[in-house]
């Protein structure tokens, strides 16, 4: 076999085994960007949930006094009409 053969086969094995690692490399770090976005993604989707369940907590505050409020008229329109029949 001639030498610039044998050079150029090693050569290609030598990429090719480099082109190999050097995606992976590539692969990781894309993955860890994807990672990264997914993490931030996630972390304004609790921050929107919390201020979400926050408004609920405000509007179930609000929804309770009014029903404690319409209660409290119907037992005295009750009072009222007991002692009127």
């Amino acid at each position: 076999m001639s030498e610039p053969i044998y050079l150029i086969t090693i050569g290609l094995f030598v990429f090719a085994i480099l082109g190999v690692f050097g995606m992976r490399h590539l692969s990781v770090i894309a993955q860890a960007k994807y990672r990264a976005a997914n993490d931030e993604a996630y972390r304004q989707l609790a921050q929107r949930a919390a201020a979400a369940q926050a408004e609920n907590a405000v509007a179930l505050k609000t929804l309770q006094a009014t029903l404690d409020a319409v209660h409290t008229r119907l037992v005295s329109v009750e009072k009222m009409l007991k002692e009127v029949g």
